[in-house]
């Protein structure tokens, strides 16, 4: 398993365990602009407009299975999401790519994986949407399914869960 570890470490381009111990797992991920991703006006970035503060040590990011799960679980969420007839209409006029980014950035500084927010703050975000609590729910099992579906353990869930659930209050309108 360490052997695996340290394979998929090298993968990352992070560096081995022998070099560094505590960063093994950390890996930057960049926030820049992705390919077709829409311009959008500038606004202040701020760690804050994550929602939450990062969990202390590496013990989350490690059950994430790092960035590589960390990309897997938004990409599998994203996808669910789009696919669920409850809630495909609220993404139809949003631009994915930079969803998706900044949802991978978002859980990778949530779970403390080295990288930076570049989001808005969720009040910001959620605006004029008229999400409902119903809404927000469809989210949460979409993303409980692609947590199961990486394998991460419930109680890692249930912490991370837990992280974002106070962002509903910033989310749903009505």
């Amino acid at each position: 398993m360490i052997q695996a570890l340290i394979f998929a470490a090298a993968l990352a381009g992070a560096p081995t365990p022998d070099a560094a111990p505590a960063l093994a797992f950390k890996v930057e991920h960049p926030s820049t602009k992705y390919p077709g991703e829409e311009e959008v006006a500038d606004y202040p970035h701020a760690a804050a407009n994550a929602g939450a503060q990062p969990f202390e040590g590496d013990r989350m990011w490690r059950a994430f299975h790092g960035q590589a799960g960390v990309d897997r679980v938004v990409d599998e969420l994203v996808d669910r999401s789009l696919a669920d007839p409850r809630i495909s209409d609220i993404f139809k006029s949003h631009d994915m790519v930079r969803l998706r980014r900044t949802l991978k950035e978002q859980f990778c500084y949530l779970l403390n994986g080295g990288c930076d927010y570049s989001g808005r703050d969720m009040k910001t975000v959620h605006k004029d949407m008229g999400l409902q609590n119903t809404d927000f729910d469809a989210l949460v099992e979409h993303l409980q399914a692609a947590m199961d579906h990486e394998k991460i353990g419930f109680r890692d869930q249930n912490r991370f869960l837990a992280k974002l659930a106070p962002m509903q209050r910033q989310a749903v309108e009505r």
